[in-house]
């Protein structure tokens, strides 16, 4: 290397370490989201587990007191254990968990019929901690969906949609409900 062409080797040095950094950089953003991603999918999946923990002792309730309801409450019984035994894609589970919020929704409906059921303190519990669990899987689902969105932007965006395409980071799914009417909040 000659002295004139020291500040040439120097400019393409600094290049290259700067490529290097912005690569290192971007790369560990990708990794960092995907980890964001996991923990708050996790997160959902708590509260689901919760919903589905509570969903037996709901219908044991109802069915004290609604034997005659027999159809409503078995369709719960077996969306709920669909609900817990598939774990497919993030867009299967919302369609068995939207189809779990219909039926629950029918359920809290037929126990509306009956004022000794509405009256009785344990079902009033359960629809208490039902409401609970909902509002913390609609916020959970919110902060899924947010983590979804900055990935899906990183991967979209270029510069690093290449970098995106270079190492694999899949497009992760929302987690959404399956229709317009299962958007509704459950009266419970």
């Amino acid at each position: 290397m000659t002295p004139e062409n020291a500040p040439v080797f120097v400019l393409l040095a600094l290049l290259v370490l700067a490529a290097l950094v912005w690569f290192l950089a971007n790369y560990n953003r990708f990794v960092r989201l995907q980890g964001h991603l996991r923990e708050s999918w996790s997160g959902i999946d708590v509260e689901l587990k919760r919903r589905h923990d509570l969903v037996p002792n709901l219908v044991a309730t109802v069915r004290a007191h609604a034997a005659h309801e027999r159809e409503v409450m078995e369709r719960v019984t077996a969306l709920r254990n669909d609900a817990v035994s598939r774990r497919a894609g993030v867009a299967d589970l919302g369609r068995e968990e939207s189809r779990l919020d219909t039926a629950l929704r029918q359920l809290v409906a037929v126990a509306e019929s009956y004022p000794q059921l509405k009256a009785d303190a344990s079902f009033r519990r359960l629809q208490e901690e039902l409401a609970i669990t909902e509002d913390r899987i609609a916020a959970a689902r919110r902060f899924y969906n947010a983590n979804v969105r900055d990935l899906c932007n990183l991967r979209e965006q270029f510069p690093t949609s290449v970098l995106a395409a270079m190492f694999s980071f899949d497009r992760p799914e929302f987690f959404a409900p399956e229709a317009d009417a299962e958007r509704e909040t459950p009266r419970v």
